[in-house]
């Protein structure tokens, strides 16, 4: 069994979509400073880093991330290596790749993954245009994962990617680190902070390859 951190580490002056507010990490005691304990307080928005958009990220009225079922976000995912397109992923990029028709869930390997080594946040990442937003309702994905921090281009007028998917109820994962998996069926756990009534939240993200181990396995 291999397991795989998705999350990309929370940190002052790491990467944040431009108009959201700067992380803020600071410690409010420490050891080091004589201090009987040591207490972080942490202030961000909730789509910093690798997090989850709920439905009522975009649409009026719909599911918070709170509502979101456990079984969306936790069991078999297959992971699409995207590496060769440039900028928007069509509905023909990913019909071409022959993703098994029983994948719900989607994880988008693109070159994205080189973009978290570069100081502060790139706008020449790889996003679902809308046709291939529609691509993944149409074939009934429950959850489609990006190695950036939008599902839309930066350049999107009208932000049609979100739209369709979240209009359809599929969570979208963003900000994931995908440089270390390969093309292929692995096992997703993907669990936001259970923040009541939010539109979205950070989360821890792992992919899991092989079977789970027990104390009777090694027994």
């Amino acid at each position: 069994m291999q397991i795989f951190d998705l999350s990309v580490p929370l940190r002052n002056e790491m990467p944040y979509y431009p108009g959201d507010p700067a992380p803020q990490i600071t410690r409010l005691e420490d050891h080091e400073r004589g201090d009987a304990w040591t207490t972080t307080h942490l202030s961000v928005c909730a789509h910093v880093g690798t997090h989850v958009d709920a439905p009522l990220h975009r649409i009026r009225g719909a599911a918070p991330v709170d509502a979101l079922s456990l079984q969306t976000l936790i069991g078999r995912a297959y992971v699409v290596d995207l590496s060769d397109v440039a900028s928007e992923i069509h509905a023909e990029d990913l019909e071409a790749r022959n993703i098994p028709l029983s994948a719900e869930r989607l994880v988008l390997k693109t070159r994205n993954a080189r973009l978290w080594a570069r100081e502060g946040f790139q706008t020449d990442f790889v996003a679902l245009g809308e046709s291939g937003a529609h691509w993944v309702v149409e074939r009934g994905i429950r959850l489609v994962a990006l190695d950036y921090l939008s599902a839309d281009l930066f350049t999107a007028q009208n932000f049609r990617a979100h739209e369709v998917l979240l209009g359809a109820r599929v969570v979208i994962v963003e900000g994931i680190l995908s440089g270390e998996i390969a093309e292929g069926w692995y096992t997703l756990i993907c669990l936001p902070l259970r923040l009541q009534g939010a539109d979205g939240a950070p989360a821890r993200a792992v992919l899991i390859q092989g079977e789970l181990e027990s104390k009777e396995d090694k027994a």
